[in-house]
C-alpha cells in the first residue's frame, strides 16, 4: 500500500511495515514531520536511519518503521490500569466516532481487560496520546489491632490555684469493682481485596495483630461486640502487674495499724485511713497509702513490694522508721527517717536529718529543705534550700553509674532472657500439639497438661521481670554522664556536694544547678 509518493520519494505499507525508496537526495528532515503528522500510524524506527534513507539515492525500499493499527490498548505492569490509543488524525477521529468506538471496546474486549472500564468520550482523545481506559480497584489494607486500656491516674501532686503542690490530696487510690471494664482490643481486619483491570483478585495486607497485655490470675477477657474486652475478675484497685494492667487485691483500714491489727502483711494495695502506730510494720506487695493528716510517727517498718508509698502527713521517724517502696514514695515531710524507694521519693515541705535513697530525688523546687542526713540518688537530686545558717552538715550525693559493670549485667540478664525465651517457645510447642487432643486425654494427662500451661505463664513473668530491669540499666547507662544537683534558693555552708568521685564542701553561700563540666565538679 503507498502511503506517500512525490518526487523526491515514495513510501508503503506491506505486512505491517513501512518501507521508504528516496528518488533525490535532499529533502529537509524539518518538513517531514508534517507527513508524519498526516500519517499518525507511522511509527519511525530510527531519525538516524530516515536521515540516512532521505539523504541517499536508492535502487530499493528501506524499512523505516512499522504501520500501527489505528487502535491499540497498552495495559500497566501491575495490571492496575490500562490505556487507549488512537493512532488517527483528529478530523478521521471526529468523522468515524462510531467506528473508532467500536474498535476500541473490541480492543480491549481482545486485551483481556474486563474490570474497571471507564466512559470516555471519542471525540475529546487526542492523537497517538494515551487515553486512561479502564482503572483497577485497588485492595484495601487491614486496620491494625487496636488495644486500649484503663488509664491509671498519674501520681502527682494537685496544683493549687495559688500554683503551690499540694501534697495533702493526690489521686492515689483507683477502686476497681468486680466485672469493671480495664480494657479491650478491637481485632485486626483482613482488609479488603483488589481486582485488577484484567480481573484478577489482588491480596489485601491483613492488619498487624497485637496481644492484649493483662493478669490473667485478677482479670479475663470476653468477648462483647466483635471486641476482646477485659474485666476484673476481683475488687481491688488498678495495678500495674508486671507490666500488664491488673487488679490487685485491696485491703481497706478504716482506722490505724496498731494494738488492734497488730503488723500487717498483704498480698495487694493498702489504704490506711489513719495513721501506723510506734512500732509497728506495714508490708505490702501492692501500693500502701497512709491517709491520716497526722502522719506518721515512730513506725518501724513501711514496705511495698513492688507499688509506691503515700503518706498524706508527715513522718517522725524517732531515728527508727524505715519507708521503702519497689515505686515512688510522695510524703509531705521527713523528720530523722530512712527512705529508700528504686525510682523516685518525693518530698513536699522538708526533710530533717533524714537518710534518702532513690533513683531521684524532688523536694519542693520553690520551699522544700534538705537540711541534715543524707540524700543519695543516681541521676537527680532537687531541693530549694540545703543545709541551714547554723551550717548543719548535708550529703547531697550522686552515685554515677558504673557503665562498664552495668554492661556485664545487662549482657547477664540478656542471656538469662534469651535462655527463659527459648523456654517458653518449647512449652508454647507443647501446648499447641496437646490443645486438639485434649478431649481425649485422661485425668492424669490433663493435670500434666495445666501443669505445662502454669510453668508457661510462670515462665513468662519471669521473662518480663528480666526484661524491665534490662530496660532499667539501659535507662541509666543512657543518662549516665548527665546526673545534676539543683539547688534553687540557697546552698548553705556546710553542703556536701558529690558526683561519680568528685565533691566539694561548701565554704560560702551559693545556690544553682551543680554538675560535672569538663571532667570536674562546677562547684
Amino acid at each position: 500500500m503507498i502511503l506517500v509518493r512525490n518526487d523526491k520519494f515514495e513510501i508503503t505499507e506491506e505486512n505491517g511495515k513501512v518501507y521508504m525508496l528516496t528518488y533525490s537526495a535532499g529533502y529537509p528532515l524539518k518538513e517531514f514531520d508534517s507527513i508524519l503528522r498526516s500519517h499518525p500510524r507511522l511509527k519511525l524506527s530510527n531519525f538516524s536511519i530516515l536521515k540516512n534513507v532521505l539523504a541517499t539515492e536508492g535502487t530499493s525500499p528501506v524499512e523505516i518503521g512499522r504501520w500501527l493499527p489505528n487502535v491499540e490498548a497498552e495495559t500497566a505492569r501491575d495490571k492496575m490500569s490500562a490505556s487507549i490509543f488512537v493512532y488517527e488524525t483528529h478530523d478521521y477521529i471526529l468523522k468515524n466516532k462510531e467506528k473508532l468506538t467500536q474498535q476500541i471496546l473490541e480492543t480491549i474486549e481482545n486485551e483481556g481487560i474486563v474490570h474497571g472500564i471507564l466512559d470516555f468520550d471519542i471525540s475529546k482523545i487526542e492523537p497517538g496520546k494515551a487515553c486512561l481506559i479502564a482503572q483497577g480497584t485497588p485492595p484495601v489494607a487491614g486496620a491494625d489491632a487496636q488495644i486500649t486500656y484503663l488509664p491509671k491516674p498519674e501520681r502527682k501532686p494537685v496544683i493549687r490555684e495559688d500554683g503551690k503542690a499540694d501534697y495533702y490530696d493526690m489521686n492515689f487510690i483507683s477502686e476497681i469493682s468486680e466485672g469493671s471494664w480495664l480494657g479491650e482490643k478491637i481485632p485486626a481486619t483482613l482488609g479488603k481485596p483488589g481486582k485488577n483491570v484484567l480481573g484478577e483478585i489482588m491480596s489485601a495486607v491483613p492488619g498487624r495483630d497485637f496481644p492484649i497485655r493483662y493478669d490473667k490470675k485478677s482479670a479475663y477477657e470476653v468477648e462483647e461486640d466483635g471486641k476482646i474486652v477485659i474485666r476484673s475478675k476481683i475488687a481491688g484497685v488498678l495495678d500495674d502487674v508486671k507490666g500488664m494492667i491488673g487488679v490487685n487485691r485491696h485491703l481497706p483500714i478504716n482506722g490505724d495499724v496498731g494494738v488492734e491489727t497488730g503488723n500487717l502483711e498483704f498480698n495487694g494495695s493498702l489504704s490506711i485511713k489513719g495513721t501506723v502506730t510506734s512500732g509497728y510494720t506495714v508490708i505490702a506487695t501492692g501500693d500502701i497509702s497512709i491517709e491520716g493528716a497526722e502522719g506518721v510517727s515512730g513506725a518501724k517498718l513501711i514496705k511495698s513490694i513492688e507499688g509506691d508509698v503515700y503518706i498524706r502527713g508527715g513522718i517522725f521517724g524517732l531515728g527508727s522508721t524505715l519507708v521503702e517502696a519497689g515505686g515512688n514514695i510522695f510524703v509531705k515531710h521527713v523528720n530523722e527517717a530512712n527512705l529508700v524507694a528504686a525510682d523516685s521519693i518525693h518530698i513536699g515541705f522538708y526533710a530533717l536529718g533524714s537518710q534518702l535513697t532513690a533513683h531521684s530525688i524532688f523536694v519542693d523546687e520553690r520551699k522544700g529543705k534538705i537540711i541534715g542526713g543524707r540524700a543519695v540518688a543516681k541521676n537527680t537530686i532537687v531541693t530549694a534550700i540545703s543545709g541551714n545558717r547554723l551550717e548543719r552538715r548535708t550529703d547531697l550525693i550522686i552515685e554515677s553509674v558504673n557503665k562498664q559493670a552495668s554492661y556485664s549485667i545487662m549482657q547477664e540478664k540478656a542471656a538469662q532472657l534469651k535462655s527463659l525465651q527459648s523456654e517458653i517457645s518449647v512449652h508454647e510447642g507443647i501446648i499447641k500439639n496437646l490443645l486438639p487432643l485434649l478431649n481425649q486425654m485422661s485425668k492424669e494427662q490433663i493435670a500434666t497438661f495445666e501443669e505445662t500451661k502454669q510453668s508457661l505463664t510462670k515462665l513468662k513473668a519471669e521473662a518480663m521481670t528480666i526484661d524491665r530491669e534490662v530496660k532499667l540499666i539501659v535507662d541509666e547507662m543512657r543518662h549516665a554522664g548527665k546526673e545534676e544537683i539543683i539547688v534553687t534558693k540557697e546552698a548553705h555552708p556546710g553542703t556536701y556536694i558529690q558526683i561519680g568521685k568528685k565533691s566539694s564542701l561548701l565554704s560560702k553561700m551559693t545556690n544553682g544547678k551543680f554538675l560535672i563540666e569538663f571532667g570536674e565538679l562546677n562547684v
